[in-house]
């Protein structure tokens, strides 16, 4: 279908130039202007020194910039390293210095940036935002990067270069960058596109960041197909979600489980006129078949594809075709066009219908590998197959029903949270002796975290105290919920934590 991003974006150019591809806080942008704002990015970043390979990192929120940012570090030549815009300085720092990324754009208005200014010594920072003010005199101003004009899209790529690292932890130790190719890219879009039969005439409200792999997806479907993005980059107020959705005839909407459980929640649904959406698609974890159900009952003209992937899989490994969803209740379907699955045991057999295995997959969406980590790249890709960590099973046609996870990482809504990195914050406390912390329950965003404190003998913590600390240093997903106060952590002979109890 293209061999790179920037072939499908062209192509979507070439097709219509006048087309709608953004709307954005009143504004709106053609195919042709994004295409042109890429080019002064493309060209700003060429004439700056900008070789090959070089990794230029993005902490912005979904906008018509952040948009032209990707497009132009990639068209460069460069590769786009997506920062989590929830995230503290710390964890900032850390990604920059593991990727070696040479440039930050970010939003100039972001509460971490005069911190990240202070301590980011190898990367010049570009400050997106409106053309005029630039907040600080060691800020690059984004009108200089508007002002490089030319057109430097042509530089050669080739799908086994190096597009995108996403990084999924980092506030202390190695952080772990996946690392994906132009081909990576291409191959799992055109699948997603496939199955989606996303054209032209799409358009899609988009919620979810584009820093996440799923959001990441969204927004690449959409612009090599040629379909119009109206960005909302806040379910702070869902009625003005729904609103969008019903003024705009937009023919899509994609979330993770809260996003529908708090739309259903909040908002009477029949008050709008929602007949123009086509399809939504849910992923970021699994659904409960009762809000599956709820929500196919409030928009049943709607499609719903259910699916499953994981970022090493550059987004999607599996959808459950609509026409499946009551037949295959809780199911997450079947692999995608151009990807194989199979459910392995311990040994790395496959195994029959019924029994649980880890998923494996191979295609050419399959990620190059973990960033500067061999090792860790060996762990999860052997032979071309990614281990998932994923335990599922088949059922007699073949349907994939997940029934856990062999590692401890929580996932809450759509993100993935390292227990270690709560517990090496908590530990921080002076008062703190011992920590662990794992994920509980929770009906709207499947799990949030639970910390477990021993406190140093004589001293006292209060969970106010923890929070704070948390809220401090960690982004705000990673918050701890619940905190319980213990004597004693269970351990093994070998002193282990026995996490499986506290659970």
């Amino acid at each position: 279908m293209f061999r790179t991003l920037i072939d499908g974006l062209t192509r979507s150019v070439e097709r219509n130039p006048n087309a709608e591809a953004v709307a954005y806080n009143g504004r709106r942008l053609t195919y042709g202007e994004v295409h042109n704002l890429a080019g002064n990015v493309a060209t700003y970043l060429t004439e700056s020194g900008l070789q090959k390979g070089d990794r230029v990192a993005l902490l912005a929120a979904n906008s018509p910039e952040y948009i032209a940012a990707y497009y132009g570090i990639l068209a460069a030549g460069g590769v786009a390293v997506t920062l989590n815009t929830q995230a503290k300085a710390r964890d900032i720092d850390n990604w920059l210095s593991h990727s070696g990324a040479r440039w930050l754009f970010a939003d100039h208005k972001h509460p971490e940036l005069d911190a990240v200014c202070d301590t980011t010594q190898e990367a010049r920072i570009v400050a997106v935002g409106p053309s005029g003010k630039t907040p600080s005199a060691d800020l690059i101003p984004w009108r200089q990067v508007l002002e490089a004009r030319g057109n430097a899209l042509g530089t050669p790529i080739e799908p086994d270069d190096i597009a995108s690292i996403i990084y999924t932890s980092g506030t202390t130790g190695l952080p772990k960058g996946i690392t994906l190719s132009h081909g990576n890219l291409s191959a799992n879009i055109a699948s997603i596109i496939d199955y989606l039969h996303l054209t032209a005439d799409d358009s899609i409200v988009a919620v979810l960041p584009f820093y996440y792999s799923y959001g990441n997806s969204v927004l690449h479907t959409h612009l090599c197909v040629g379909a119009k993005l109206i960005l909302e980059n806040s379910l702070l107020y869902p009625h003005q979600i729904v609103k969008r959705i019903a003024d705009e005839r937009a023919t899509g909407f994609s979330g993770v489980p809260s996003t529908f459980a708090l739309l259903l929640g909040r908002v009477k649904l029949d008050d709008y006129d929602l007949s123009g959406l086509r399809y939504l698609t849910q992923a970021g974890g699994p659904m409960a078949p009762a809000l599956t159900e709820r929500l196919t009952a409030a928009l049943p003209h709607a499609q719903l594809f259910v699916m499953y992937g994981q970022t090493e899989a550059t987004a999607r490994l599996t959808y459950l075709p609509p026409d499946k969803l009551a037949a295959k209740k809780g199911s997450v379907g079947i692999a995608i066009p151009s990807v194989t699955i199979e459910i392995r045991d311990k040994q790395d057999h496959p195994v029959g219908a019924g029994v649980t295995g880890e998923i494996c997959a191979r295609g050419e969406n399959v990620m190059q590998g973990y960033w500067r980590d061999s090792d860790r790249t060996a762990e999860v890709v052997k032979d071309g197959w990614l281990h998932t960590g994923d335990l599922a099973h088949y059922d007699a046609d073949g349907f994939i029903y997940i029934d856990g996870r062999s590692s401890d990482m929580i996932k809450t809504g759509a993100n993935r949270i390292s227990p270690k990195e709560v517990e090496e914050i908590v530990q921080e406390l002076p008062e703190v002796q011992e920590v662990a912390v794992i994920g509980v329950p929770d009906e709207t965003l499947g799990e949030v975290i639970k910390v477990f404190v021993v406190t140093i003998p004589g001293q006292s913590l209060k969970m106010r105290t923890v929070q704070l600390h948390c809220r401090k240093n960690l982004a705000t997903y990673k918050i701890p919920k619940h905190v319980e106060f213990v004597d004693e952590l269970p351990k093994t002979a070998s002193g282990k934590i026995k996490k499986c109890l506290l659970k």
